[in-house]
Formats: C-alpha cells, structure tokens, sequence
C-alpha cells in the first residue's frame, strides 16, 4: 500500500474510533447487591469487572477520610454500638472520631424501611463497619488489579456549612489521601458542590473532575441568585444550558441526573469536548434508552445489569 494510503486509512480508522471507552460505574460499589460504600459492596464492584467503582468521602473529627454518603449516620442503615437500630439521625460524620465511629454496623438495611424495599436483592453482612478512603485503595492494590478507576465524591453541602469541613480544606484533604496512595491517575472527584472541583483542578490537575447536577442544584435562589452549589457557574449566566456552564467551570465530565438528559443536551456536550455519565440508572428500560443516546458512561447500583444490555450490543 502506497504510504499516502495507508497513511489516509489510518486516519480514518482514528477518526472512527470513540473519543472514550464507555465508563461501568459501581455506585456505592454495588449498593443494589451489598451494603453500600462498604468493602464487600466494593469487592463485588471488582468481582464483575466494572471500569470504576463510586464512592462517598466523609471527614471525621480527626481528619480521618472515610466512605459514607450522608453528612449524618443514617436510621436507615445504621445500628448503635448498641446493636439496635438508629431510631433517628445519628450524628454527623465530623462529629465522630474514626475510632467512634468503628463502633456503628452499617452490614444490613433497616426492614420496613422504604430505602430497603428499593433494593431488595441487597444481601447483609451483619458487622460491616465504614471504611476509610485508604481502605478501598488497599483492596483494589491487593487484588492485583491495576486498571479499575475511582470516582470519590466529596460529601458536602453550602446549606449544611457546619456539618463538614470548610469546601477548600476538605478537597485539600481528599486530594492528599489519594495522593498518599499514588491513586491520582486513577481517580476522578466529583462533586454537587462546585467548590471543591473548582480546588481539585487548581492545586492537582492531575485527577479528573466530575461535575454532578440535579435539578435542585441547578434551580437559582428564590432570590434569583446563582445556585449555591454551583461556585458561581449557573446555566442562567450561560443561557440556560447546563453543558456550557459546566465547561465555564472547566469541567470536562459532567454527571447528570439520569431523568433528564436529552439527546439535544448530549450533543450540545459533546459539541464541547465534555463526557456525559448519568446517575444513578437501575431500570434495564432507562439503561437501554441512555445507551442507544451514546452516553459515555453509566452510574449504577446494578452495574451487572448494565453488563447485561451492553452485551446485547456486541
């Protein structure tokens, strides 16, 4: 083949190839099959090959960096030291020292509860604890795997200040723990709360960002101001769309809320150089509808479902 042709085929092949692999995201590990951001939820994760296992970062007291996705110990999930079941919310994750909170089980959803009857194929592990950030790197490092990536949200609110860290200190804290691990090419932060991306890609340019959105982020003030959580990127200030305020922000994912994607809004992504993985998909009819739009990645409780329909396009 002449070399101006094999040249030309090239890159073409190229061209055709996919901006990105398609990224299978473990929420919470699996939190459809085990307790959510716990070490078997994790373990499971790996067991079925997802791309990236999710997860949920919490400061404690003492600058612990742990796994847990409310602000406060949940009724919902958690039993006291006692053995007994939270009869209301527990305190918050600043609040506890590492060591106090050792002493909560978080293996078992609460029976009756709605949450439990979302997952119904959740099986316990009674005894399960939350495990810190280094925990889950350490499991992934002993398995021998050396390409599953991390998708670690940093769990803070602009209307709930004094339950976390100051928005600066705690990315600064959760950049430091995936550093100490050597985690930085592996992992992405996400984040609702703005802010703390907007620190993540100053100071370690190194990890990925993931800007997440839900409508009740996205919605300005009552006043007419600029959503809190947004660290002043709103759509309003960039006529009304959600992608182009993420790439103000210099976001180059963004992580919406499955239930209102559109495929005018892909597009509009794309046209931006911008990934979209939607959150948090576990009905197969959702995951059949996003993955023929051409999402470039899902979020789900049941990525063994999700392997199930990207099978079917093979």
């Amino acid at each position: 083949m002449p070399r101006l042709a094999f040249v030309a085929t090239l890159l073409a092949a190229l061209v055709a190839l996919p901006a990105q692999a398609f990224d299978l995201q473990g929420h919470r590990g699996a939190r459809g099959l085990l307790p959510e951001n716990t070490l078997p939820a994790f373990q499971k994760a790996l067991d079925l090959g997802v791309d990236t296992i999710e997860c949920d970062m919490a400061i404690t007291r003492d600058g612990v960096v742990v796994i847990h996705h409310d602000l406060w110990l949940n009724p919902d999930t958690t039993r006291g030291p006692d053995g007994k079941w939270l009869e209301q919310r527990g305190p918050a994750i600043n609040e506890l020292t590492f060591a106090e909170l050792q002493q909560y089980d978080v293996g078992r959803l609460k029976p009756g509860t709605d949450y439990a009857k979302s997952f119904p194929d959740q099986q316990p592990v009674d005894g399960t604890r939350i495990p810190k950030l280094a925990d889950l790197f350490d499991l992934v490092k002993a398995s021998g795997n050396t390409r599953v990536g991390f998708d670690c949200e940093t769990k803070i609110s602009p209307v709930q200040a004094l339950a976390t860290l100051p928005a600066d200190e705690f990315a600064r804290k959760a950049i430091a723990e995936i550093r100490k691990a050597g985690m930085e090419r592996r992992t992405m932060i996400q984040s609702f709360d703005w802010r703390t991306l907007q620190v993540v890609q100053k100071e370690a340019p190194e990890i990925r960002t993931m800007y997440l959105t839900s409508s009740r982020t996205l919605a300005p003030t009552r006043g007419g101001q600029t959503s809190p959580w947004l660290a002043g990127f709103g759509p309003e200030l960039h006529g009304g769309s959600v992608p182009r305020a993420v790439h103000a922000a210099g976001g180059r994912i963004w992580a919406p809320n499955q239930t209102y994607l559109t495929p005018a809004m892909l597009a509009e992504a794309r046209t931006l150089g911008i990934a979209v993985i939607p959150w948090t998909v576990n009905d197969p009819a959702m995951m059949a509808k996003l993955l023929d739009m051409g999402v470039d990645g899902i979020i789900s409780d049941r990525p063994d479902l999700v392997q199930i329909e990207l099978r079917k396009r093979r």
